[in-house]
């Protein structure tokens, strides 16, 4: 009993299937013991029952000899008598007697061993099946901490490996969020130097455009001097009637002042100048207000144009344009009257709408 509570007391040591079947055979050794004993008591006393009886011996007391004495009177005590002794009885009754006593008693004793034995046993199965209980129980709890322990691995490698999911898409998320800010850094670099590019073109193109334009204007000048020069050498020689004294071997009919049939008049002059490079404009835009554009134009003597140059914008860049390519297209120009000169500058006055 002290070993069954010695182990319920500590429900903490697992019993495993050894330990189950180790208690299971200490009580088989028990029991098997118990009947051992019991086979011994019932064959001693069997044994015991067939021996010589021995004889036995009674004494018998009177009351008065057994009854205290008054306390009252002192009186020396009387000589005790000599002890009776019982009638004999005859020898076969006694044995009987004491046959029967003794085969009573051995058979208490029998019932009394077979009472405790059969206790004994009732406590070893007892004690065997709280045993088995008790390591089916442990077993039990051991399958359900098993179960759970395994329920609980499970779900932590479940956590685990949704967290390393989560992990690993909150990485690629970071990644390409950094490849989108590096994309979008890389894009407004670009945009920049591009810009930087545009703008250092434009201000070459400007820069480009503002010397063609100095150069234009410095050529212009240049050629207008030139004209103005040869005029006041032209009229120079038409105030002294010397031929040539323009520089261009042309005197006084040079200046166009005439008004013959073939008009070789600057109005004249100019009108079949006009005839002549109006069909040589190509131009298709926008002919509102009808603008007009003027271009000085330098003429050599075979009707080569030299130089020209637009004194006076139409207001219209693309008109202008168009004007001067004309112009340029319609060279050389037409000469005078019998194969004349034609005037050295000559302004023309070109519209869209004629």
């Amino acid at each position: 009993m002290s070993r069954t509570v010695a182990r319920q007391g500590r429900p903490d040591r697992p019993i495993g299937p050894h330990n189950s079947e180790r208690g299971t055979g200490r009580a088989f050794l028990l029991a098997l013991l118990m009947h051992a004993l019991l086979f011994a008591l019932l064959f001693y006393g069997m044994r015991w029952q067939n021996s010589s009886p021995a004889g036995s011996e009674a004494e018998l007391w009177t009351p008065t000899e057994v009854a205290e004495p008054t306390p009252r009177v002192v009186t020396p005590p009387p000589t005790p008598a000599p002890p009776a002794v019982a009638a004999p009885t005859p020898p076969d009754e006694d044995a009987d007697i004491a046959l029967q006593q003794k085969k009573r008693k051995q058979e208490q004793q029998a019932a009394e061993q077979a009472r405790l034995l059969e206790a004994q046993q009732e406590k070893a199965r007892q004690e065997a099946l709280k045993q088995k209980q008790l390591a089916e129980q442990q077993a039990a709890d051991l399958a359900r901490k098993k179960a759970a322990d395994d329920a609980a691995r499970q779900q932590k490698l479940a956590d685990q490996k949704k967290a390393d999911e989560q992990k690993k898409a909150d990485e690629l998320k970071r990644q390409k969020e950094e490849d989108a800010k590096k994309a979008e850094q890389l894009k407004q670099q670009q945009l920049a130097d591009a810009q930087k590019k545009a703008d250092a073109e434009k201000k070459a193109a400007e820069d480009k455009a503002a010397k063609a334009k100095a150069a234009k204007e410095a050529a212009a000048q240049k050629a207008a001097d030139a004209a103005r020069a040869e005029r006041l050498a032209s009229l120079r020689g038409m105030a002294t009637g010397t031929p040539g004294a323009n520089g261009n071997g042309l005197g006084t009919q040079a200046g166009g002042t005439g008004a013959g049939a073939g008009g070789t008049g600057t109005a004249g002059y100019a009108e079949r100048v006009r005839a002549k490079v109006m069909p040589n404009i190509a131009y298709a835009g926008d002919t509102t207000g009808n603008p007009q554009a003027i271009i000085a134009v330098r003429i050599a003597p075979d009707g080569s144009i030299l130089s020209m140059q637009l004194t006076k914008s139409s207001g219209n860049p693309a008109w202008d344009a168009a004007a001067m390519a004309a112009i340029k297209k319609s060279d050389p120009l037409p000469r005078g009257i019998d194969g004349k000169a034609p005037p050295p500058t000559l302004d023309i006055r070109l519209r869209p709408k004629g």
